[in-house]
């Protein structure tokens, strides 16, 4: 039996909302997430992946969790006998400047997944999209019919419900279905931004991630200013989820769950009437942790 060399690789999708914005971390000039393998030196996974992502991009790492282990087979380039094992972590921050060597930068979510914006309806990207799908459903015959209840599932048509936390799935299904470059596509704005590998694929990992965590915990006041108002942290959360949200109920529910508080200061932004600002309230982190505190996805 032939053996195979595996190497292991840390991988960081470090995401921030500025300006209303997902954003997520690159390098390569957007081409490609932080990475590099974890070597004899590193003290931990962790400390392995601080380092390169501050050698590779200069910006400081706060909030971090394990996302996943990514070491299917054929992740290996074609013809050689490497087996590249990526432990991927999701990082929460507040964009800064990236200084590093790695040509790093911010970019969009949705330049990558531009179908899962539908804050101001569904996305025109989707039309192509369909239009694609229905074409590989109805190439295989035999698998037609399950092919199109995937597709209506996957993506809320046919009187489907749109589910945003199925990020993933909706990439590996155009994937699949030849749609995406990283699968021998043609490059076109409907199919979004292509990246090296299957960093996409890591990407759409985490923000389903992201997307299911803010409904249970409270880890969307890593993305916050230390002050905010009621609608920089809805706006914040609508971003995220690529949705929407009912304005009365997300504020209901906001106190319902007591997790900030008052400043007693109002904000002095331009342009608008003052608002309150508030404060995540700290000192109840580990209480909300423990009862899975929520925040709301209440839809218009």
């Amino acid at each position: 039996m032939k053996s195979e060399l595996a190497h292991a690789e840390l991988i960081a999708v470090l995401t921030a909302v500025t300006s209303d914005a997902p954003r997520v971390m690159t390098v390569r000039a957007g081409e490609a997430l932080p990475s590099g393998p974890l070597e004899v030196g590193h003290r931990s996974l962790q400390s392995g992946l601080r380092t390169w992502v501050h050698e590779q991009t200069g910006h400081p790492v706060g909030y971090l969790e394990q996302l996943y282990t990514f070491a299917d087979s054929d992740r290996a380039p074609q013809g050689t006998a490497t087996r590249t094992i990526s432990i991927s972590y999701l990082g929460l921050v507040r964009e800064q400047a990236a200084p590093g060597a790695g040509v790093p930068g911010w970019h969009g979510w949705y330049e990558y997944f531009p179908w899962e914006d539908h804050r101001e309806g569904r996305p025109k990207a989707l039309a192509a999209i369909e239009e694609g799908l229905a074409a590989w459903a109805g190439s295989d015959r035999s698998r037609s019919e399950h092919r199109h209840r995937r597709i209506a599932f996957t993506f809320g048509i046919d009187k489907a419900p749109w589910n945003e936390d199925l990020v993933l799935q909706r990439y590996e299904l155009l994937f699949e279905a030849g749609l995406v470059v990283e699968a021998g596509a043609s490059s076109a704005p409907e199919s979004g931004r292509a990246m090296f590998a299957d960093h996409r694929r890591i990407l759409a990992t985490a923000i389903a991630r992201l997307r299911s965590k803010i409904k249970y915990r409270p880890v969307v006041f890593e993305l916050m200013p230390e002050n905010f108002t009621l609608l920089q942290l809805q706006r914040t959360v609508e971003a995220l989820a690529g949705l929407k949200l009912h304005k009365p109920n997300f504020r209901r529910l906001i106190d319902q769950q007591e997790l900030i508080e008052e400043t007693g200061e109002l904000s002095n932004e331009a342009g608008g009437r003052p608002a309150k600002l508030f404060r995540y309230r700290r000192a109840i982190l580990d209480e909300h942790a423990i009862s899975s505190s929520r925040l709301p996805l209440s839809r218009n």
